[in-house]
């Protein structure tokens, strides 16, 4: 069931280190991965303040995950129990390498399970509402926890795996479904499938968009697209991963605001380079650890989510949860510089869908021994007009300096994704 929030910074942070005096406790010494860490940095169970922890805990990369899967197989040794002690498994999308298999104890799941109606509870989602989460339920984490947490909040929960997008809008209907669950950019493939059926959004009983997979429901254009896509719908920005499960919730007064559920993880945000704390109102990669998923736990994961901390405290909506601003606002790994401009997806996302008239996009890298170039295809709508290019051009050259081709593609050309997509082809 949701949690109230802390009333302070200093109670927030006894809870923090009370959670994670239990962590350490549990994952000492049954937990091969974190033993041998822990060791070399003389790390003990009773740490006596959040600052000494971080002072004397080393990073986890993905990297170090990535081998331990590799040499421990299936599942690594970051595991503090034996492995039947697991009831649920499920792996990472592999977007930048091989898949990861991660285990879950009840308890951790429960925990995650919780977390989830905390988000939806920030979403204004109660008992009474009606779910439905359109998303194939496959090995990835997903919707999967909250998918539980509606049944946990004893909303109607109703699953909309291995069907056509015209199948799901008219299960949306039947249902009477309120709430809708999946990425930003299904979200909007929905609205395309509800033209062509001759369905009016105007009429679909959504309220509320939950979205997460992706950036897109803190990116200004994209929300924008997506509450003209289904009028009267509220859009509810979320993020997590699989490694360490939901993260963060939109604040509740600030829609381009994410809040870090601080009572379920110890966030840091650092330069990607040094590994030292940003400065206020900096942008660095955001750092977790997982307070209450005790059996594969992460202590101080560079996750390569790149955030901007937004200093106010607490928050209008008066929380004290770490709050960033602009959400997720791209990958430490994403990044490309052309000629000289550091280019993020978040920011094509931006530019591409505040031109508007784009149904879909991709966009191709070219790289060669002294630079990269980056041209955009785009499929217009139906009735968008002749000078749609040459905007979008313009709109590049004004906000990222840069002469980009575009190029047109013949209308349903370009693929169409219900889970996270993929834009970008890098040569």
């Amino acid at each position: 069931m949701p949690r109230p929030p802390s009333d302070s910074r200093e109670a927030l942070e006894r809870r923090q280190l009370e959670e994670l005096h239990k962590l350490l406790a549990a994952i000492r010494p049954t937990n091969r991965f974190y033993e041998a860490k822990l060791n070399a940095s003389g790390i003990d169970p009773n740490m006596a303040s959040l600052d000494k922890f971080r002072q004397a805990c080393p990073f986890t990369s993905k990297a170090e995950l990535v081998e331990d899967h590799h040499d421990n197989p299936p599942y690594s040794s970051n595991l503090t129990y034996p492995v039947d002690r697991y009831t649920r498994v499920h792996q990472t999308s592999g977007t930048s390498g091989q898949p990861m298999r991660w285990l879950d104890t009840p308890e951790s799941w429960k925990w995650m399970i919780d977390n989830w109606c905390d988000i939806f509870d920030s979403s204004g989602v109660k008992a009474d509402d009606r779910i439905f989460f359109a998303f194939s339920f496959g090995p990835f984490i997903g919707f999967w926890l909250a998918f539980e947490a509606g049944e946990a909040l004893g909303a109607l929960s109703i699953p909309g795996g291995g069907l056509s997008s015209a199948a799901r809008l008219r299960m949306i209907f039947t249902h009477r479904a309120n709430i809708l669950c999946c990425t930003p950019t299904y979200a909007l493939r929905l609205a395309e499938v509800a033209k062509l059926e001759g369905i009016n959004l105007k009429d679909s009983p959504i309220r509320t968009i939950v979205v997460a997979g992706e950036p897109g429901g803190s990116i200004p254009s994209t929300r924008q697209r997506l509450m003209e896509a289904w009028p009267g719908a509220t859009i509810c920005d979320h993020h997590g991963m699989t490694e360490v499960g939901p993260v963060t919730y939109q604040c509740p007064t600030q829609p381009g605001i994410l809040h870090v559920l601080e009572h379920a993880y110890l966030p840091e945000i650092i330069h990607p380079e040094t590994g030292k704390p940003v400065g206020q109102g900096e942008t660095g990669e955001l750092v977790l650890t997982t307070l209450g998923r005790h059996g594969s736990p992460l202590l101080r994961y560079r996750t390569g989510d790149l955030v901007k901390a937004k200093t106010e405290q607490p928050c209008t909506c008066g929380r004290f949860d770490l709050g960033l601003e602009g959400g997720i606002l791209g990958r430490v790994d994403d990044m490309v510089v052309v000629r000289g401009v550091n280019v993020y997806p978040s920011a094509v996302e931006e530019i591409v869908r505040g031109v508007g008239d784009v149904a879909e996009y991709r966009v191709e890298i070219n790289r060669n021994d002294t630079l990269a170039e980056m041209s955009v295809e785009i499929e217009p709508k139906p009735g968008s007009d002749e000078n749609l290019a040459k905007r979008l051009a313009i709109a590049f050259q004004e906000n990222l300096s840069l002469r980009v081709p575009i190029r047109l593609a013949k209308p349903d050309s370009l693929p169409r994704f219900e889970l996270k997509a993929k834009r970008w082809i890098v040569n």
